[in-house]
């Protein structure tokens, strides 16, 4: 029956166009969008007031570009963009300006106080080292895992999230997203106590955050002394049995990575059912771009999140590398048909507009009234690393 929905859904996207006129295509707009958000970008850095300061969003306000210091969660995802733009072009102007951005984020590696070091530091200085093999990026990022896994509970099995709020021991399913750096950490280091909180941390997420359906809450809470879960709540998303969208993209994400990390067949059912449940949905709208929640009231005229969009077209390009081949032509076609729709007048802005951001219509938190309908830093990165993604899969043909 699964096979039989996957190629329903294959055909009615794509019952149109040939696979080899669809991929030369695919591949003229792939490179049109990252040549594009290479001088977007470029315009970017241009406009940051100084070197200490990177971009998150739009004020809604008066529209201007709003900054952060290195020590908000997202500040890893420019210098990350930049990394990745210098791969595509190679352009030594995006390389000296992608390392002067990283380097203020050095800062970072002594930071305990947050679980979001991989977006921070791995986003950034990791893929600094994977592109020049510098060992002072490779001496920082070690420095970054040790301040991560201080945040490390045994009895629970869990890295916590925040040190905000009501909860004792709050873990957020966006958590899942940091066990990559970890994982790297015990491939470099040799040694295995990243790699078994990682792992532990992702199976203490499959028994806890996920539902029947495979859809994920957004926080459990745990008693921190004795392991036991106190709640279970969806904090950013509608009501707390809802789906928020973005926290299903990061899931699905994670354990797609968990897979490639482990090769425990657990983490690919995983990442398959979520994928299920995400590309069936009655709530997905026709384009492929969710609404900020999957279970939102005022759908259909609910906010869109493009940085959801965005983070499920590159975890579904990573997917299809690991499954059959129908499930693999599946995830492909959905992920082509999400870039299309991002790559489209609707969501992805004009040359030296929006504030140089490339993607607009992005939901931060609805319920909290924070970056409502604006662009965000993680939509672009996660929309360039989609891109980077398909030149892949071109290259491999």
């Amino acid at each position: 029956m699964r096979s039989i929905i996957h190629c329903l859904i294959f055909f009615s996207l794509f019952l149109s166009c040939t696979r080899t006129d669809r991929s030369e295509d695919l591949s003229q707009l792939v490179d049109e969008e990252l040549s594009f958000s290479l001088e977007q970008y470029k315009l970017m850095a241009q406009s940051l007031p100084d070197a200490n300061r990177l971009p998150r969003t739009t004020s809604r306000d008066d529209g201007s570009l709003v900054t952060s210091g290195t020590d908000w969660w997202c500040s890893g995802f420019f210098p990350g963009s930049l990394w990745y733009l210098y791969e595509y072009s190679g352009n030594p102007e995006i390389l000296a300006e992608a390392k002067r951005r990283t380097a203020v984020l050095e800062r970072e590696k002594f930071n305990t106080g947050t679980h979001d070091l991989g977006f921070m530091l791995f986003n950034s200085f990791g893929n600094g080292y994977r592109l020049t093999d510098d060992l002072q990026y490779r001496d920082i990022l070690i420095t970054g895992a040790k301040s991560l896994i201080s945040r490390y509970n045994d009895t629970i099995g869990c890295i916590q999230s925040w040190d905000h709020g009501n909860w004792q021991f709050p873990v957020i399913v966006d958590n899942m997203m940091n066990l990559e750096y970890l994982f790297w950490a015990t491939r470099i280091t040799g040694d295995s106590s990243f790699y078994r909180i990682a792992v532990n941390h992702a199976n203490k997420t499959i028994q806890n955050h996920y539902r029947d359906d495979w859809s994920s809450y957004h926080l459990v809470d745990y008693n921190p002394s004795t392991g036991e879960v106190i709640k279970k709540q969806t904090v950013q998303g509608a009501f707390d049995e809802s789906a928020w969208a973005r926290g299903q993209a990061w899931g699905f994400y994670g354990f797609t990575v968990a897979f490639r990390e482990t090769g425990n067949p657990e983490y690919l059912e995983a990442a398959k059912n979520i994928a299920l449940f995400l590309l069936n949905h009655p709530n997905l709208p026709d384009d492929m771009v969710p609404y900020w929640d999957f279970n939102a009231p005022e759908i259909p005229d609910a906010k869109r999140d493009a940085s959801s969009a965005s983070i499920l077209s590159s975890a579904l390009l990573e997917l299809q590398r690991y499954v059959d081949e129908d499930l693999a032509n599946t995830y492909m076609h959905a992920a082509e048909k999400i870039i299309r729709t991002l790559s489209s007048p609707s969501y992805r802005s004009e040359p030296g507009e929006n504030n140089n951001f490339i993607l607009m219509h992005s939901v931060g938190s609805l319920p909290g009234n924070s970056e409502v309908d604006v662009p965000l830093t993680y939509a672009d990165y996660y929309y360039i690393e989609a891109l980077m993604r398909f030149r892949e899969v071109f290259a491999n043909e």
